[in-house]
């Protein structure tokens, strides 16, 4: 498929060097999410698409460095449709009209079709895409070369999904990931496997916290994250809750509300 990537042009702590979006050309000209709407993002989509019309915006889920850029995106092009995963707690935020997606739907994308992959985790209603016959993936908030993917879980997010969601996808075996964030994966089953692999080493390391006493999520984040930059501590306990709740799901944590100890 004939794929250009067009930036989002919104760095910041927590999307990097910004949120990548995909304009796929073809018969079905589809942009994969719609970054904030700021107007370099838009200007280097007009650039891409010249005279063609933008069919369809496939959005792999309701961050708002995903899908805000939707209602400026509907703007400059009315006959675009938008389609997602419902959220429907998330999706109301949003003035768009999104038309449902559900897993193993077949989509006309360019000249070709992507599998819809229901990849909760990062967040509930996430989704991968799948060119079955290229091998290409494009894989949202899934994964990102040479970094990890936050599980926010006052925001919907769920670890033991997120797990099931990254054997999935290792089980599809792509030859190529191309991320929301970074660089694209070119050796995708390794950085599948290495993800794996650190959450492990991540679960270990907040049970030997729990274990030498070490029971508010913000001083187990504090632990495990020394030195971080204060503006991403918020995001590094919620991962230790993410994992916290992991065990208490699988009856090996438990907490009264502000603390917690193994069972």
């Amino acid at each position: 498929m004939h794929t250009i990537l067009i930036p989002g042009f919104n760095p910041g702590p927590f999307t990097g060097t910004g949120t990548n979006t995909y304009l796929i050309s073809g018969e079905f000209t589809t942009l994969l999410d719609a970054a904030t709407g700021v107007q370099a993002h838009l200007s280097a989509l007009s650039g891409a698409l010249g005279v063609n019309p933008l069919t369809q915006l496939l959005l792999t889920h309701a961050h708002a460095d995903h899908v805000d850029g939707c209602p400026k995106i509907a703007e400059r092009w009315p006959g675009a449709i938008f389609r997602k995963m419902p959220w429907p707690e998330q999706d109301r935020l949003q003035p768009t009209d999104y038309r449902p997606l559900a897993d193993g739907d077949q989509v006309s994308v360019g000249d070709g079709t992507l599998r819809v992959v229901h990849t909760p985790g990062h967040s509930p209603d996430h989704l991968c895409f799948y060119d079955e016959r290229g091998g290409s993936l494009w894989s949202g908030d899934l994964v990102v070369y040479g970094g990890s993917v936050v599980i926010p879980v006052s925001r919907g997010g769920n670890l033991s999904q997120y797990l099931a969601s990254l054997r999935r996808v290792k089980e599809l075996n792509p030859s190529r990931m191309l991320p929301a964030h970074g660089q694209p994966i070119e050796e995708p089953l390794n950085l599948l496997q290495s993800y794996l692999e650190h959450r492990q080493r991540r679960e270990d390391q907040v049970v030997a916290a729990l274990r030498d006493g070490i029971r508010r999520p913000d001083r187990i984040a504090s632990r495990l994250y020394e030195g971080l930059h204060r503006s991403l501590r918020g995001m590094a306990e919620e991962s230790v809750k993410a994992h916290l709740m992991k065990l208490r799901d699988e009856g090996r944590a438990r907490s009264d509300g502000l603390e917690w100890e193994l069972s």
